[in-house]
């Protein structure tokens, strides 16, 4: 439909727990589940309350530092202002932060902090040799995470979403644009246009670049694909990686419309740059919650 083509999801992802810790709320189990022989490191909160409860995979940010991933959106590194996950598990969801593919415990030297750039690099040019692309890569390893919620006794299937900021925004809409399991979706940072990119000289993260996508396709196209389910578009107005955003909404919200559902398409445009801040983070948990 948007020019990557994935294979259906499997039945079911079993995974192994590492070590488990008991937190404020909720407990933080290490995880290791496998997508295709590879493995997939990961974080899953459960939170402390019986029943059947919403769930949500967060994806993490790039920010040139690829020593961080999964750690960050638990709040055990990095910007206070991306730990998401703790505060949705104490709110009642289950929560699975994996790493991506060549950050934290996804990189062949874990021990090298900052911008790893050179594997990564790697990662997208070996597939494209190949005919294949990054971001399949990086979009298979997240539906093998949505399967393996919805598996979980703790998790309502019909209630699992995804969040992200930045080149964790950009995988959460080109996977609900693809999985239509997704009931809720929340994109920060990442709502701008391939032309838009091209045009002002911004850069394209690795796993964006799919050959032959831009021309038929652009992130307008990817949003209208999640309607009529629930989206929020986060935006900044000094943000060059949501710079269009506006657009993208309005384009997409034709399609919202159309199927009887324009409420379920939302903008936040903030005044400030692409940094997420404090009453951006809490806004996100807010809306959240009201799924």
């Amino acid at each position: 439909m948007i020019g990557i083509e994935l294979s259906k999801p499997i039945r079911d992802v079993p995974y192994k727990i590492l070590d488990s810790i008991q937190a404020d709320g909720y407990t933080r189990q290490r995880i290791e589940y496998d997508s295709d022989g590879d493995p997939v490191s990961a974080f899953l909160l459960l939170p402390g309350t019986p029943g059947s409860h919403p769930a949500v995979i967060v994806h993490h940010q790039h920010n040139r530092e690829h020593h961080l991933g999964k750690s960050e959106v638990c709040g055990l590194a990095g910007d206070p202002w991306q730990a998401f996950a703790p505060e949705l598990a104490k709110r009642g969801f289950v929560v699975l932060a994996p790493d991506s593919v060549c950050f934290e415990e996804r990189r062949k030297d874990p021990s090298v902090e900052g911008f790893d750039f050179w594997q990564h690099f790697d990662q997208m040019c070996y597939r494209i040799l190949t005919g294949d692309y990054l971001m399949k890569k990086v979009l298979t390893d997240a539906m093998h995470g949505i399967t393996l919620l919805s598996h979980l006794n703790e998790v309502d299937p019909k209630r699992i979403g995804t969040l992200g900021h930045s080149y964790g925004g950009n995988t959460v809409l080109f996977l609900s644009a693809l999985d239509e399991r997704i009931a809720f979706s929340c994109a920060s940072g990442s709502a701008c246009t391939f032309e838009n990119r091209m045009r002002n000289n911004v850069g394209i993260e690795m796993a964006s670049v799919i050959p032959g996508f831009h021309g038929p396709y652009d992130i307008d196209d990817l949003a209208a694909c999640i309607a009529p389910r629930r989206l929020l578009i986060v935006s900044a107005t000094d943000d060059k990686y949501s710079k269009d955003a506006d657009w993208i909404v309005e384009k997409a919200g034709r399609l919202y419309e159309k199927l009887g559902a324009p409420e379920n398409l939302e903008h936040k445009r903030y005044a400030g740059g692409h940094a997420l801040t404090e009453e951006r983070f809490w806004d996100i948990i807010r809306w959240m919650c009201q799924n």
